[in-house]
Order: structure tokens, then sequence, then C-alpha cells
């Protein structure tokens, strides 16, 4: 009789509409990936043959579908969204799981955790600022404030005014505005991170020929009136001495206590030409201690962090893991997901790598659940209980009547 058949669709009906009931449930769940139910048919043994008749039907599996989910943009620069296959890779005091939930914030040690706790993990950088590659940890978050540097290097492009005249006073002084044609200015560090103005002067000695001149906080350097650098230029305009462009490295110890240092100014973009004297770029390399003051992830997994000195550094890099068969990692709630002997082992490497895809911070992956698709299956499943429970009530009534025959 059909029992047994009406009676399997009804639990595979039931179990169908549970996949589906529990796809809307997390319609708006962040990196939750929607499942599927998958049937095959049941037979009995028999001798028969070709005249076997099927006992009903089964749930093979519950596969997840791992497709992508839109990006929706947040508020929190700490959220990070994956665009493209990868799991974030967490540690929970050594056990490690996977998930696709980017909804990372800081505990009170620094460490970048979701809402469970658990740790995202990634590599780590060295004093000088590396990303050192290597066996992925816990990802921490060092919110020391930033080392001052001093300054080493300037570089100056300019142009000087090939019409100007030698100045009246031929030996240079800075409180002399008639013993140099131009100045200009830069704010460069010492050690402790103190800022000073260096001045740079220029006098023209003769047709195509300069002399320029270094002052740190008013102070000449050398402490004589002797020239940082003489410039030469040829009848194109272009700079021919000093040579590569550097100046005389200038050595002083500033005030406040910073260690002595040496400024190498460099020239090389400075020209001569018959227009008024400006000055194109100018640049330093040193700056002042700061606070960080945010962060961001790259595309490429790299924590960018900012100062309040406008300087940034690299604080880690997230990693991803991809799976050879993600259908076989084993759901473990909260988003979570673990290996198996069917997923295969984890392929862990920097986002935008090999087949792994690229991270957008300030983003979340959304649910990649389809209402409208689901809200069809779940009719499909209603329409297909409703089938299975009629092939009963039909069994029923005709072994009704066999019953009431005399």
């Amino acid at each position: 009789m059909g029992f047994q058949q009406g009676l399997s669709g009804l639990n595979a009906s039931a179990k169908n509409l549970d996949v589906i009931g529990n796809n809307v449930a997390n319609a708006n769940t962040v990196g939750f990936k929607q499942s599927q139910a998958q049937f095959a048919d049941v037979y009995a043994s028999t001798l028969v043959g070709n005249a076997q008749i099927g006992t009903g039907v089964k749930v093979a599996a519950v596969a997840q579908q791992f497709g992508q989910g839109n990006l929706s943009v947040t508020n929190n620069s700490m959220d990070v969204a994956i665009s493209g296959n990868g799991f974030y890779r967490m540690d929970n005091n050594g056990v490690i799981s996977y998930t696709r939930n980017g909804q990372f914030q800081l505990d009170k040690n620094g460490f970048m955790v979701n809402n469970q706790g658990l740790k995202l993990t990634g590599y780590p950088v060295n004093a000088a600022g590396t990303i050192v590659t290597g066996a992925p940890g816990p990802i921490q978050i060092s919110a020391a404030s930033l080392q001052p540097q001093a300054t080493v290097n300037v570089t100056a492009g300019l142009n000087l005014d090939s019409r100007a005249a030698v100045p009246l006073t031929a030996v240079f002084n800075p409180l002399d505005p008639t013993s140099y044609n131009n100045s200009t200015s830069a704010t460069v560090y010492d050690s402790l991170g103190g800022s000073h103005v260096a001045t740079m002067y220029f006098q023209k000695t003769a047709a195509n020929a300069w002399n320029s001149y270094l002052a740190v906080d008013g102070v000449l350097v050398p402490a004589v009136a002797t020239p940082l650098a003489a410039m030469t230029f040829s009848t194109s305009g272009a700079l021919l001495t000093p040579a590569g462009g550097v100046a005389t490295s200038a050595a002083f110890t500033p005030a406040g206590g910073g260690a002595a240092q040496t400024l190498n100014i460099n020239f090389a973009t400075t020209s001569q030409f018959g227009s008024t004297f400006g000055v194109n770029s100018l640049t330093q390399d040193g700056y002042a201690t700061g606070q960080l003051s945010g962060f961001s992830t790259g595309a490429d997994g790299i924590i960018i962090g900012r100062y309040s000195n406008g300087q940034t550094k690299p604080m880690g890099q997230v990693v991803l893991a991809n799976f050879s068969n993600a259908q076989g990692l084993v759901p473990m709630g909260n988003n979570q997901w673990a290996e198996s002997v069917t997923s295969g082992i984890p392929l862990v490497g920097s986002p935008g790598s090999s087949s792994l895809g690229v991270l957008q911070s300030g983003s979340v992956e959304d649910s990649n659940v389809d209402l409208t698709a689901e809200l069809v299956n779940m009719i499909t499943a209603q329409r297909s209980y409703q089938a299975n429970a009629q092939t009963i009530k039909t069994q029923d009534q005709l072994m009704q009547t066999l019953v009431n025959l005399r």
C-alpha cells in the first residue's frame, strides 16, 4: 500500500519547509549562506526486476549555497566584507573556525574580535612596519603612539629667476634683505619630534650662478655665512652643480635636547628660467610623535593605521582561507564553520592572491537569501506536502472499502 510512500513524502516536505524557514529567518543575518534540501528516491530490495516500485523519498543532503551576497556600506570602519571566495580565519583559544561575517571590533587588549569574542587572524608586522608572512595568528592593533622621526632629507624644487640682479650687499646676512634674492622655509623635526624652521636663502652671484644658505630657527648652519651649496645652471636653465643636485650636508644640534642631526638638501629639480621665483615642491621625511586616530583595511587585507601627525603605518594583514569543497564544511552556528574530511584542508593566503577574493573596508556581506525565491519555494513545498497527504487519504479510503466488503 502507499502509506509508506506518502509518509516519506510528508517527512521530506516537512524538512524542506524547515530548510526554507531557516533561510527566511536568516534573511538579515550578515554573512549567512542559504541552504537547499536535496532529495533522493528510495527503493526496497526486490527480485521482481523492472516491475519494482519505489518506497518513497528521502532527504539526501542539506547543501549550503556559498554564493556571493550583496555588500552593504556601514558606518563602522572595522567592518570588512569579502568580495569573492574565502573565509575569515577565527581563533578561539587555539580552536580555528571560519566565517563570512566581517563585523569586527576591538577588545580591551586590542585584538580584532567578532561578537562572540573570537579573534580574527592574520599576519603581524615587525618593528620596521613590514608584514611578516608565515603562520597566521590573532591580529592585535597597537594603540601606542608613533615615535617621532628626525628629518634627514629635504627636497626643494624651485625656480630661480634668471633675470634677477646680483644683490647690492655681497656678504650674506639673513637679517639683511639686500644680501639675498629669495628665501623659502620648511618645517623639520628633531629626534624628540620637536619642530624647527629651516630657512633656505638664495643669493645670485653672477650670470647662471647662485649661492644657497641655510638657517635653522634663525641660526645659520654652519654658524658662519658659508654657502650651503654653490649652484650653477646651463644656458637652458638646467642645474649643473652640485652634482646630482644634492647640496653639502648641513649638521646642527637642535635646541630642546634633540640629538645632533644632519640635513641633506636636494635641489635636483631646481631650475633657472626667466620667470618669477617660485617653489614647486618642498618635502622632508621627518615627523613629530602621533596618536592613533583610526585605521582601515585595504583590498589586500593590510590594515593601515592613521596617526594624528598625518602619518600612516601597516598594523597587520588579514588572511583568508578557501576550501576545495566548501559544502563539506560543518556548520557550528554563530555564522561559523569548521573544516572536515570532506571539505579538505584550508588554503590560507592574503586577499587577492590565488583564488581568494578581496576585502572592502566599512562594508559587510549581506545574507545571500533571495526572499522572493524562498517564498515561491515555500508554496511549492506546501503543495508537495498537501499532495502527499492526499495519497495517504486515498489509500485510507481504499482500505476502508476493502474492510467493508462482505
